[in-house]
């Protein structure tokens, strides 16, 4: 290209050309990096040590520490790997929690 615009859309183009590789390149460099896992982490933890007690095992170990209560049921909460067994006795409801890890009671309220 010869003349006045030749010139300068020689002057232009290697800046037009790096502005359109910024463009495309860094929102994909956006979702290369690594996700923020901390509260995956905690699961992926409690997962390599292996899959703990089963509720089945926490009720045959605890519902016998609980003479003349009525077993109710049971919560889970993932994010603390925390079962809690519920009984009632005389009119009042007692929450035991146990640790899904080791099966040990961790807690108790009521009466």
């Amino acid at each position: 290209m010869r003349g006045p615009h030749g010139r300068l859309m020689k002057m232009l183009a290697k800046p037009v050309l790096c502005a359109c590789l910024a463009a495309i390149l860094l929102p994909a460099s956006a979702f290369a990096r690594a996700p923020d896992r901390a509260p995956q982490d905690n699961q992926t933890q409690r997962r390599k040590q292996g899959p703990g007690v089963s509720v089945r095992e926490i009720e045959r170990r605890v519902i016998p520490r609980m003479p003349g209560a009525q077993y109710l049921g049971f919560d889970y909460e993932p994010s603390s790997d925390i079962y809690t067994l519920k009984f009632l006795r005389n009119g009042s409801v007692i929450w035991v929690d146990v640790d899904g890890r080791t099966g040990k009671i961790v807690r108790r309220a009521g009466n």
